[in-house]
């Protein structure tokens, strides 16, 4: 009896304890896929590009300067025939110009626009930066849900284990009964079938592990191929408040800050193409040198140097009805954009409070399904000690282990649901405390 009990013991032995290689913890999977994971790596090169793209050259507000050089060159044969009947003719008439210098344009007024471009290029850096917290948000939910899963396969599989082990404790029960006359032969072959069959869950158990440590690598964005433990307990949290969750989310969910921000966009869009109705002011301004000889002609030669300067202005005075056009499409994006603000805040909250109540419910069944393991073990020690003394059949004994294996394994269920719901409840109010 007291090797039964130790078999039972071993349902609640870390499986950690039993092999020496690394334990893999669920802080340490985020933190490779921080830094491995192609989906984050792949967002953080858009944020640099959006953040290289937000300056004021690119907005238009700083001038332009510009170096300019030409040269030409040609060699003809040339015949003048002058106002006067004068014939002037020569063979290989060379003529050669050449012009450099420096240029330099500002717009220094087109109705703000420039202003409004500068700042949708900082909103586009900001939406850059919230579209990798949603990436990170995303990948880290991913990383925890697939690892809690490995971690509740792994507790099943020490299940089977502990199964195996009793089964195969029983079997030598059987046969000792068999060989006293105490059991038939029948009873020792229903005994093995049993044994077989928690044999076979085991090799189905373990094959489904080892694609979930795949996929998991695979998140992580490192070898395939390596082998790792993880922890055994589901830690979660009983006290979350719906409340609480549902301001954080109003100030922190992704989904719902993009959306805020598009609505920034689309006002700066209409600002942008409002500033097209008022004039366009730039001023111009250079410095050129400037040379040319000719074989043939009035001036043989000639240099001049100097500044040139002035001013140009444009105003858009009719276009088609086109800038009528752009206005009330740019209202009407406004517009939208507020109506789907208000739509997501529906749907977020609503998501939330379906996903709090399952999250209630698993917290629930997690104490409903402690108290059954504990049921299920008494139940089994009482048949136990009726199988030892011969007065209930291998088959009964059977239904114990079985109803108690079950309990044990619904309570990992349900504590690895209630995790699963802390982690999706965080992931949607945009927290998830990495």
């Amino acid at each position: 009896m007291n090797k039964i009990y130790y078999l039972l013991a071993l349902l609640l032995i870390p499986m950690s304890t039993a092999f020496s290689q690394d334990v893999l913890t669920a802080q340490e999977a985020v933190t490779i896929a921080m830094e491995n994971n192609f989906d984050i790596l792949l967002t953080k090169k858009d944020v640099i590009i959006a953040k290289e793209n937000a300056t004021y050259g690119n907005a238009g507000i700083l001038p332009n300067l510009t170096a300019n050089f030409t040269q030409s060159n040609s060699n003809q044969n040339s015949k003048q025939t002058q106002i006067t009947g004068e014939v002037r003719e020569l063979e290989n008439a060379k003529n050669n110009s050449m012009n450099y210098g420096v240029s330099l344009g500002w717009t220094i007024f087109d109705g703000f626009g420039m202003f409004a471009r500068y700042e949708k290029l900082n909103q586009l850096k900001s939406r850059g930066d919230l579209e990798l917290k949603s990436i990170i948000l995303t990948t880290v939910g991913d990383v925890l849900n697939m690892y809690y899963t490995i971690v509740l396969e792994e507790n099943l599989l020490h299940t089977i284990d502990s199964s195996i082990a009793i089964s195969n404790d029983r079997l030598k029960t059987a046969e000792n009964r068999f060989q006293i006359g105490k059991a038939s032969k029948l009873e020792v072959l229903n005994v093995q079938v049993n044994l077989n069959e928690d044999q076979s869950l085991r090799f189905r158990k373990m094959e489904t592990i080892a694609n979930l440590k795949t996929e998991l690598n695979r998140l992580l964005a490192r070898d395939l191929t390596i082998d790792f433990d993880v922890e055994d307990q589901f830690q979660f949290n009983e006290n979350l408040e719906i409340n609480a969750l549902l301001e954080e989310a109003t100030n922190q969910n992704i989904e719902l800050q993009l959306i805020k921000l598009d609505k920034r966009l689309a006002e700066l869009e209409q600002k942008d193409v409002r500033s097209k109705r008022l004039p366009v002011v730039r001023l111009n301004s250079g410095y050129n040198f400037s040379s040319s000889e000719s074989s043939l002609g009035f001036v043989a030669q000639s240099n001049a140097r100097g500044l040139t300067y002035g001013v140009t202005a444009s105003l858009n005075i009719f276009d088609g009805f086109n800038q009528r056009r752009s206005e009330r499409v740019a209202k009407q994006m406004v517009e939208k954009a507020s109506l789907q603000i208000e739509r997501s805040k529906e749907l977020i909250n609503a998501t939330i409070l379906k996903a709090y109540q399952s999250y209630m419910t698993n917290i629930s069944l997690t104490k409903l399904e402690e108290r059954n393991e504990r049921i299920a073990k008494q139940n089994l020690n009482i048949t136990l000690d009726k199988y030892k003394i011969g007065t209930i059949s291998a088959v009964e004994f059977r239904d114990a282990q079985e109803n108690y294996v079950n309990a044990v394994s619904r309570l990992k269920e349900a504590n690895y649901q209630a995790k699963l719901s802390e982690v999706g409840l965080k992931e949607l109010v945009g927290n998830l405390d990495f």
